[in-house]
């Protein structure tokens, strides 16, 4: 099988991770849907070429896909016929935060082409990506997760199987859909610190040394959200994004998850409200304005 290596998706978390693939002296043939991203791309890796059309494939081991959603990596491999271009064999690594029952359903569909597929969602944002750091959460046959684990490795810190085809997508939602709550929640107690009279620096210190520390105390509020600068490299509507995948496994499921519900319906409605690039720890300011203009509502 050949070492050569195609990447789709050359975004704020491909371009980084494809990079540490070609920092390794991997192959890679690359596509980006944006205009000049793969070319620039290649221009500063020499061991990476533009993809010209999905021909350009036929000879590639293993595809890895770093794209926004299900619907997008469907829209790849079969709306546009990729999967029809690769070689028998070869084994697809969906990087994108996509659904877990549709990915269940594609890995069916690759496996009639003779393809394998490995749901391989990451966790750690564009600086994890930036410096290899990522934790990737894997699903699919122990065999393939042998096959890929070297380029994984490559690209992340940690790699954690945790099951069969589709678990990593659904334990990627799940784990984000914890994130977002948790985000949701020291908002909402940090507003209500300082209504009160407590500093936001001061009851993010008493957070991080009680039982309330979290990711989101530790490592997002003073750097992105008190700080103002919203630029923690991952957007407010990914992960509404996630959340809604989420509560939609649940729903699949037939369970019950009714703070997941609440979350997804405070999450969906910020998400509508705000531009695409809104990084996700803007909610510090989005809610906090939200709570403003209801309280002087109530006070007219």
């Amino acid at each position: 099988m050949s070492g050569e290596i195609g990447f789709v998706g050359l975004g704020n978390m491909g371009g980084p991770m494809a990079a540490r693939l070609a920092a390794e002296g991997h192959r890679l043939t690359v596509a980006d849907a944006a205009p000049g991203v793969a070319a620039a791309f290649a221009a500063e890796h020499p061991t990476a070429q533009v993809a010209d059309g999905n021909a350009s494939f036929a000879r590639v081991g293993t595809l890895v896909l770093m794209l926004p959603d299900s619907d997008v990596v469907e829209q790849v491999l079969e709306g546009d016929g990729l999967a029809e271009a690769l070689p028998p064999g070869c084994l697809v690594v969906d990087m994108s935060s996509s659904e877990p029952l549709r990915t269940r359903a594609l890995a069916r569909r690759l496996a009639d082409r003779g393809l394998s597929l490995l749901d391989a969602p990451v966790s750690g944002g564009v600086r994890g990506a930036r410096a290899g750091t990522l934790s990737v959460l894997v699903g699919g046959a122990p065999k393939d997760l042998e096959r890929a684990a070297p380029l994984l490795r490559a690209m992340a810190r940690t790699v954690v199987p945790v099951g069969g085809t589709g678990c990593g997508h659904a334990a990627k939602a799940l784990n984000n859909l914890v994130s977002a709550a948790t985000v949701s929640v020291t908002v909402e107690a940090l507003a209500l610190g300082e209504a009160f009279g407590i500093p936001p620096e001061t009851m993010t210190q008493v957070l991080n040394s009680s039982s309330g520390r979290t990711n989101t105390s530790e490592n997002k509020v003073a750097q992105f959200m008190t700080s103002g600068s919203f630029d923690s490299g991952f957007a407010l509507r990914l992960m509404s994004k996630d959340v809604d995948i989420a509560v939609g496994l649940a729903r699949s499921l037939d369970r019950t998850a009714e703070l997941s519900d609440h979350v997804a319906d405070q999450w969906r409605r910020v998400a509508r409200s705000v531009p695409p690039q809104t990084d996700h720890t803007a909610m510090y300011a989005l809610l906090g304005a939200a709570a403003d203009e209801e309280d002087k509502e109530t006070t007219r």
